[in-house]
């Protein structure tokens, strides 16, 4: 981005001062220790008061700063824009900096696949577009903001990612970005604790449409009835995907394999389609993609080799080696009961010399249904391809105690969240190079450090 920073100041309704023609703002930055020269600092409140770090980020090359105006002692020697709400101002700056350069915006939500969705989505219209994306997935109050800053002038496509847990947080979140095409790539427990039900998480979901333009396009999955039902009511156009009859882009002849999944599209008959990806699961996600691709009118030929290579988001699935060669497949961002049953089917099919072992974190913001949920993975979990089970966390006791009857004695080990080294010495003494490992759980049991002990 590049403004000066009298225009920063007139999007904020805050009068100009005559030296802020002469000071030109290129970047954005809420962190002080990694922000770049000619950065507006954004100090906003959260565990720590971001007030107190203004002279750093000063001395590391920020040009001017937002200060919240019920703070006291303003340093000197910035140019300092006086605010009522910081995060707001972001927020602000944001909408006026999306409007000035005024691409199409795609809008990406739903309880799983939104990540990947996202960047397949990038991948297909970067074919044809000039595109900008949401980096990881910075999907909340200050990271669609800052995915909208983050645009260079040219683009003509920002593809965003919108995560909530509560009403009204999509609602407010796509208020910022006002989409033209608005994805819903399904529904499941995710933030269940809050929401009790599914057809609540739908209806919090369907907030994504609140803001798409009159002549925009909602592309949901159209093998989920809550969102079906839902999408009738409204009058934006739709597409729709799935594997069902009765949807607009439907997969057929599904083949996964240990590092990629193919499928055809009966709407191109003639053409195959392949993911670097295992699971059937994230078809879906590549149909996303392909509705939106088609919305902007991209020739399927071009989705084709766009899907074949495409720029995934890290701890999305993904296989990486041990130390000492085994094969492991890392979902360590997240977790919820839909997506660790479909995480658990893909590895459970993947080819394998060896043997297999799945370690699972606690599934986080279930509420009083956790235990259940937990304990109802024992149904995904077949003791013929799975040779041993790791659990971690106070809630994987219950699926432990459901495991009992399915596994042979000393086949199930669980262990508390503190027991994460003894779970990686259990594990390293019995994994080989011809070996399969399964990580997934929630974000909260950073099972990430049983991947960084692993490789």
């Amino acid at each position: 981005m590049k403004m000066q920073l009298s225009e920063v100041a007139r999007a904020l309704g805050i009068e100009s001062d005559d030296q802020y023609d002469q000071i030109t703002i290129t970047s954005v930055s809420f962190d002080s220790r990694s922000l770049e020269q000619g950065a507006l600092f954004v100090p906003l409140i959260a565990s720590n008061d971001g007030h107190e770090f203004v002279e750093a980020a000063k001395q590391n090359g920020a040009c001017a700063a937002l200060w919240q105006k019920d703070h006291e002692n303003r340093p000197q020697g910035i140019p300092l824009l006086i605010v009522d709400d910081t995060l707001e101002a972001l927020q602000k700056i944001g909408k006026y900096y999306l409007q000035k350069i005024n691409p199409k915006v795609v809008a990406i939500t739903g309880s799983n696949g939104k990540t990947t969705t996202k960047d397949m989505i990038a991948a297909v219209l970067s074919t044809q577009f000039n595109v900008a994306k949401t980096r990881d997935n910075f999907n909340n109050h200050i990271g669609v903001p800052m995915t909208v800053l983050s645009m260079e002038p040219n683009t003509e496509i920002l593809v965003v990612e919108i995560g909530m847990d509560h009403f009204g947080e999509l609602d407010h979140l796509v208020r910022l970005v006002d989409p033209d095409v608005a994805v819903i790539t399904m529904i499941g427990e995710a933030h269940i604790e809050f929401f009790k039900t599914r057809d609540r998480i739908a209806d919090a979901k369907m907030e994504i449409t609140h803001a798409l333009k009159e002549d925009g396009v909602l592309v949901y999955n159209g093998d989920e009835p809550l969102l079906i039902e839902r999408a009738e009511k409204l009058d934006f156009e739709t597409k729709t995907f799935g594997t069902g009859a009765n949807v607009d882009l439907q997969a057929q002849n599904i083949v996964s394999d240990a590092e990629k999944t193919s499928f055809r599209v009966k709407q191109w008959p003639e053409l195959n389609f392949t993911i670097p990806m295992i699971g059937a699961y994230n078809v879906k996600n590549a149909l996303a993609a392909l509705c939106v691709g088609s919305e902007f009118q991209i020739d399927p030929r071009s989705m084709v080799k766009a899907l074949e290579h495409f720029d995934l988001t890290k701890n999305r699935t993904e296989w990486v080696k041990a130390s000492n060669g085994a094969a492991v497949l890392s979902d360590v961002y997240n977790s919820n009961p839909t997506a660790c049953a479909e995480v658990l089917t893909a590895f459970q099919n993947a080819e394998t010399t060896g043997r297999r072992y799945a370690v699972l974190g606690d599934m986080l913001e279930l509420g009083e249904q956790g235990p259940k949920m937990h304990a109802g993975l024992a149904d995904k979990i077949d003791p013929k391809k799975v040779d041993e089970v790791f659990l971690c966390g106070p809630l994987m006791k219950n699926l432990a105690e459901a495991l009992t009857d399915k596994f042979d004695q000393g086949k199930i080990h669980h262990y508390a969240t503190s027991e994460k080294e003894q779970l990686v010495s259990d594990l390293k003494e019995r994994l080989r190079s011809e070996d399969m490992v399964m990580l997934k759980g929630s974000h909260g049991i950073h099972l990430e450090d049983v991947l960084a002990e692993l490789r």
